[in-house]
């Protein structure tokens, strides 16, 4: 997976612009390696804590909008801290961890740099985020709202019942009945059923 080491300066123009300075204390406080990747569909950030020669290393999506950019980073960061206090003595996104996640976050929103409507989902989530982005549904919905260069990607429940849509590897997919919290839809090609999540992002075919 192609990576590239992000330089100071250059983190700029993936954050929030007044964000910026706060960011960047974490990052020089606990010597942080940020690196950018590319896509990756199963998650939108991670870290590896610091051991023998190597300190502590981040990396996050390239291809998210600044704010959610900030949320993966922010996300990490408290992985980070909650090593440093605890070790591997606790769970990965546990009580601890929570703890962590909530009190950087608060300190994010005390000054203002999301969106109000970004803002009311996360004041709701604070006290028990979930383990991860893509797993918040009312936050992903949000936060496509300020995705740039996505014409034609839609979530799986934005797509009507009947229609098809396609995903990466252009397998082409018939929308099915909703079963519980997912979607029940039709491979085209070898007529097996696979359960998609709400906010799948997929491509509509005509």
């Amino acid at each position: 997976m192609a990576k590239e080491k992000l330089e100071f300066a250059a983190l700029l123009q993936y954050l929030p612009e007044a964000s910026y300075e706060l960011v960047l204390q974490y990052i020089v406080t606990h010597k942080v390696q940020l690196t950018i990747t590319r896509s990756r569909t199963t998650v939108l950030g991670n870290y590896r804590h610091a051991h023998a020669n190597k300190g502590h290393r981040i990396s996050v999506n390239g291809d998210l909008n600044k704010y959610a950019f900030l949320i993966t980073l922010l996300h990490e960061i408290a992985h980070l801290i909650t090593f440093e206090t605890h070790g591997n003595k606790v769970a990965p996104h546990g009580q601890e961890w929570k703890y962590q996640f909530g009190k950087i976050l608060s300190t994010f929103l005390e000054m203002q740099f999301f969106p109000l409507d970004i803002k009311a989902v996360l004041l709701k989530s604070i006290k028990n985020p979930a383990a991860s982005s893509c797993a918040d549904e009312k936050l992903l919905r949000v936060l496509k709202n300020y995705d740039e260069n996505k014409d034609g990607i839609f979530f799986v429940e934005q797509i009507l019942l009947g229609d098809k849509f396609k995903i990466k590897g252009n397998r082409v997919f018939e929308k099915g009945e909703k079963i519980r919290k997912r979607f029940k839809c039709k491979e085209i090609a070898t007529g097996k059923w696979y359960l998609f999540s709400p906010i799948s992002e997929v491509i509509r075919v005509a």
